[in-house]
């Protein structure tokens, strides 16, 4: 059964957009199986039936997302993600603790299994750069800021994987259990494409660092 609207996830409506806070275990948009029509865009589109979907995240992955409200903006917010004008931020929990504070990583991904999806580092895969930074550590396990440059499905969980340090809960890539993936889009920001402002949202990370 669809997902109806939650008014939790709204924190932005203009005629142009929505921005949204996607809870962890809902997906995107609807997948192709039994049981997968809920989804955070037909749960939108119960309340705003002009609603689309610019971009994704995971079904395990929370955080903000933004939705347009016509197909011209809809346009306009798909140049800016393909052309990195929007600024997005994400903070993981890993397991392990980095040797340095900070880096890059950039090796290319391939998809490797359809069913369910599933990704891994391929040289002959397409490019992918992400960097981030350590905010803090325990003994075993490490919260970092993430930026990914590119967009590629599963990149943050595959990248942090052949770094050395999986997500935590992360089902697919990791081997720390969890009660949930631990990955969160905290902030998105972007020039609003009706007159040009500057719009900027963050989001708390809904876990702790073990």
């Amino acid at each position: 059964m669809p997902a109806l609207f939650d008014p939790a996830w709204l924190l932005h409506a203009d005629p142009a957009l929505l921005v949204l806070e996607k809870p962890s275990g809902l997906l995107s948009q609807p997948g192709l199986g039994p049981g997968l029509s809920a989804s955070l865009i037909t749960g939108v589109q119960s309340q705003w039936p002009e609603a689309r979907l610019v971009h994704r995240l995971d079904r395990d992955t929370s955080g903000l997302m933004v939705v347009a409200r016509s197909a011209a903006v809809h346009r306009q917010l798909s140049v800016a993600f393909a052309d990195r004008q929007m600024e997005k931020r994400y903070v993981a929990d890993v397991s392990g603790v980095p040797t340095e504070g900070q880096g890059w990583i950039e090796f290319p991904i391939a998809k490797r299994q359809h069913r369910p999806p599933l990704y891994g580092v391929d040289p002959a895969g397409k490019p992918c750069r992400t960097g981030w930074q350590l905010l803090d550590q325990h003994s075993s396990c490490s919260r970092l800021a993430l930026q990914p440059l590119t967009g590629r499905s599963h990149q943050l969980r595959v990248h942090l994987q052949a770094l050395g340090h999986p997500i935590l809960g992360d089902p697919l890539y990791g081997e720390t259990p969890a009660a949930r993936l631990h990955l969160h889009a905290c902030a998105l920001a972007f020039s609003h494409p009706s007159d040009g402002r500057w719009m900027a949202f963050e989001s708390a990370v809904p876990f702790v660092l073990p």
